[in-house]
């Protein structure tokens, strides 16, 4: 039977896996659906069209599923939807998506998303990343797999940060960042390349070499973006255990926005 403590709330019409666990004086709105295994703390709000998948950990004091803080937002139903096997510490604010984009907030699985952090309207999360403390996204923020970002960062709407890209402490990151980067400050500069990060993933040395070149070309040689683009793409060619982190990177780097640009 599923454990619903007695000062829950929890509305008829929410779909609740027989397994999953709510706290004391959590309220939960007819639209929700929870999937096996997950726990819900206390004093949590879960509202909107929201699905949470199995596995998940939320602690107490939680807002998931409110409407976006957007002014021309009318009540239409978009979504929030959170995959497997995620940990959200206190305090988190996840918004539902809104019309002018997909409709939907979305977080994948196995993330590590710490106290205080809030998650705006269209935010796109992959898998793995880790949000330390109060880590804010501005709405339709995209993070990539594995992205680290240190407490106190701000990320300005419409940004990107590609896949196992690390962002420092009390940063404010207003243009996309570059997969595999270290970035940090305000402004923002890169530092150089994730390396610890990379090897805790167990890129080999030849990736490790293929992409400080690639950093080398975006950052070193003072050359255009689009010398750089034709350097990295040479990279692929001596170095064919790369071949998909050089891909990534000129697939990245091709859909950068135009208006924000990159962090350079």
């Amino acid at each position: 039977m599923t454990s619903i403590h007695s000062t829950a709330v929890v509305d008829p019409a929410a779909e609740l896996h027989e397994s999953v666990t709510v706290g004391p004086y959590t309220v939960i709105g007819p639209h929700v659906k929870v999937g096996a295994g997950s726990s819900i703390g206390a004093h949590c709000v879960l509202e909107g069209h929201t699905t949470i998948g199995c596995n998940n950990r939320i602690f107490q004091f939680n807002s998931l599923g409110a409407i976006p803080q957007d002014k021309k937002y009318a009540g239409e139903p978009c979504e929030l939807v959170i995959g497997n096997r995620n940990t959200i510490r206190e305090f988190c604010t996840f918004n539902i998506g809104s019309p002018g984009d997909l409709g939907v907030t979305r977080i994948g699985d196995d993330n590590w998303i710490m106290a205080y952090t809030h998650i705006a309207h269209d935010c796109q999360i992959a898998d793995h990343t880790t949000l330390a403390n109060n880590t804010t996204l501005g709405g339709h923020v995209q993070l990539g797999p594995w992205v680290t970002v240190g407490g106190l960062t701000g990320i300005h709407q419409f940004v990107k940060v590609g896949a196992h890209a690390m962002v420092g402490f009390a940063s404010a990151v207003s243009q996309d960042v570059p997969p595999f980067m270290l970035v940090d400050g305000n402004p923002l500069a890169v530092r150089g390349v994730n390396s610890i990060g990379l090897r805790r993933r167990d890129f080999t040395s030849a990736r490790l070499a293929a992409v400080k070149a690639m950093h080398k070309a975006l950052y070193r040689e003072d050359l255009t973006l689009q010398a750089a683009l034709l350097r990295i793409a040479e990279i692929a060619k001596t170095s064919p255990d790369a071949v998909q982190d050089v891909e990534m990177m000129l697939s990245f780097l091709a859909q950068s926005s135009p208006t924000r640009g990159i962090a350079r």
